[in-house]
Parts: C-alpha cells; sequence; structure tokens
C-alpha cells in the first residue's frame, strides 16, 4: 500500500502482480479480500487503552538510561496515569557517562554556592569542589573520571529523571534508580551482565507484582547498553514465571529506530498536547538536550526531535494505509518466548 500511494481498501490485483506479489495473492486473495484482511489486523493494533479500562494496574517501565522512558514512551506512560494506573519506572543504568565535564562542573559550583550562601557545611563542598577542580584541570583526552566526578555525574541524570518522570505524572516514589552492576566500568566498554543484576531484577518483579511490563527492544544503541538491559530483564522473566508470576512484556524503541509497519502490534494515540508534554518531560534531561555526549550514528537531531519524528511518521503510515488519522502514535510489539 505504502510503495503504490494506495490505502489498503483500496488494492487491486494488479497492485499484486506489479510488484511479483502472485504467491501472496494466489494464497489470500483477491485483493479485496487480503486488503481488508490487513486492515482489519491493522485496526486492532490501535489502542486508546494500554492497560485495559478494568481496574487500577500496575505497570513497569523499564529505562536503560535515564531518559529512555520519557524519548521512547513518555505519551504511553501520561496515558497510563491519566487512566489511573500506576506506573513505577525502573532506572537501569547510571548514564554518568553521558554527563559533559563542564555540566558537571557547573553543578558542583551550583551546590558550593548554595551551602555558603545557606551556610551548610561550606568546608566541606569547597574542599570536594577543589578535589574536582584539580582533576578536570589535568584530566587527559579519554581519561576516566575520578569516582567524586562519576558519583556527580551520576546525581545528575537521577535529578533529571526524577524531573522528567514528574512532568509525565511519576512521582518519585514510584521510581528505582537500579545502577545495575555491568554497567559501573567508567568506560564506553561494559562488563558482562552479573548474576546479582538479574537477582535485583528478580526482586523488584516480586515487590511490585507488575501486571504489565515495558521494556527497551531496540537493539541498535551505540555501546550495547539497551541489548544487555533487555537480555537480562529476559532471563528475570523467565525465572519469575517459572515461579507462576505472569505479566505482559511490551518493548517500545529508542532514539535510533522505529518498529516497521507490519512489526507493530499496538499504538497508542497521541493528541498533539500529550506530544508537547512528552517533549517537555524530555527537556528535563539537560544534560542530554542541545548536543548529547553520545547521540549515535550520523543522526544530528536531538533526541526529543528524533522522538516526535518518529511519533508523526507512525501516525502518518496509518493514515497512508487508509487507517484512522491522528497527531502521533508510540508503537509497542509483544514479547512471547
Amino acid at each position: 500500500g505504502l510503495k503504490v500511494g494506495k490505502g489498503l481498501l483500496k488494492l487491486s490485483d494488479d497492485d499484486f502482480r506489479e510488484h511479483e506479489l502472485y504467491e501472496l495473492l494466489r494464497e489470500f486473495g483477491p485483493a479485496h479480500k487480503l486488503g481488508r484482511r490487513v486492515f482489519d489486523e491493522m485496526m486492532e493494533t490501535i489502542c486508546t487503552h494500554p492497560a485495559g479500562d478494568d481496574g487500577q494496574k500496575v505497570a513497569l517501565v523499564f529505562s536503560p538510561h535515564p531518559d529512555d522512558d520519557v524519548i521512547s514512551m513518555g505519551g504511553t506512560i501520561i496515558r497510563l496515569v491519566e487512566q489511573g494506573h500506576k506506573v513505577h519506572i525502573a532506572y537501569m543504568t547510571s548514564g554518568n557517562i553521558a554527563v559533559f565535564d563542564h555540566d558537571a562542573w557547573r553543578f558542583t559550583d551550583f551546590v558550593c554556592s548554595f551551602n555558603e550562601l545557606f551556610g551548610i557545611h561550606p568546608d566541606t563542598s569547597n574542599e570536594m569542589k577543589a578535589r574536582v577542580r584539580d582533576f578536570l584541570r589535568q584530566k587527559k583526552p579519554g581519561e576516566c573520571d575520578c569516582p567524586e566526578l562519576l558519583e556527580i555525574k551520576k546525581l545528575i541524570r537521577e535529578t533529571e529523571a526524577r524531573a522528567g518522570a514528574l512532568a509525565a505524572g511519576v512521582p518519585p516514589e514510584q521510581l528505582a534508580f537500579m545502577n545495575l552492576r555491568f554497567y559501573r566500568t567508567g568506560t564506553i566498554a561494559k562488563a558482562p551482565i552479573h548474576p546479582e543484576d538479574i537477582e535485583d531484577l528478580i526482586r523488584l518483579f516480586k515487590q511490585l507484582k507488575p501486571d504489565q511490563i515495558y521494556v527497551a527492544g531496540e537493539l541498535s544503541d551505540p555501546h550495547g547498553t539497551h541489548r544487555t538491559c533487555a537480555m537480562a530483564i529476559y532471563e528475570a522473566v523467565r525465572r519469575v514465571r517459572a515461579e507462576q508470576q505472569f505479566f505482559e512484556v511490551w518493548l517500545y524503541r529508542g532514539a535510533w529506530e522505529e518498529w516497521e509497519p507490519h512489526e507493530i502490534e499496538r499504538v497508542v494515540p497521541l493528541s498533539p498536547s500529550d506530544l508537547e508534554r512528552k517533549k517537555n518531560a524530555i527537556f528535563r534531561h539537560q544534560s542530554q538536550k542541545d548536543k548529547a555526549m553520545f547521540p549515535g550514528g550520523a543522526d544530528k537531531r536531538e533526541f526529543w526531535q528524533r522522538a516526535e519524528d518518529r511519533n508523526r511518521n507512525t501516525a502518518k503510515t496509518y493514515d497512508q494505509l487508509g487507517l484512522p488519522e491522528f497527531y502521533a502514535l508510540e508503537g509497542f510489539v509483544q514479547w512471547r518466548e
């Protein structure tokens, strides 16, 4: 339908023949029957109530980095909260290697000035400021950060995540900062997943007892963190399911790619105000705005621009196929084993 510029219900037998889809036409045709079948299947993907409408549900969103949640499914989080469901977000890594030194210095300077202004242990703060300043002055290109600087950068990402989640309607008490061990190398290269990381995930499942979880199904992030996080979650899910704990697992795509139309199993419609609110939640991640340290590939757009374009394009694709017209759509695929 996209190739010939026609909606699904307008396709003819000749459209299939001209694109060498004889077998498809022979097995499932004629064209009007086949088009109706695909149309009906895609209509079923449109979901205005992602957790259902029969009572309050618990949704657990896993965010590999402290901003993937709002970038990839901020609109769905907003919708879940508005519909009365309880949304928890688990930030799996600190994201501290993706903070520029100048941001870490700015916040260090702010804290010292704040403490001096209000008489809160200024001597201790200024000692830390001096150590950070001395390290940054002598830091060589490619050199790992000192432990204090890594902690400062971790704190920056945490406070941004709390602000971003709150902008989407999720309060701080429903956030978990897991700081999984495989990420704690201080460098781009990461360690393998640690057995205790899996145990941490299992404990979270048992504590929250979610009805559905959301996982980053995008495996194209530049340094493999999303893939490692997904593999850890899948293993934890297998183990809790063996103990008879069941929940839906939905996969979202992140900052680098989107699901293809034929892959999508659920889309959540977003209004213009939903998308604006989602963008505002992304903006709370100030250390990643304007210019992120690891934007990935040759794509020069900011993360909020990628998210907006992707959501608008998914809606445009549905419209071109003759499906209902929406302002924007967030797409998901269900994980099954």
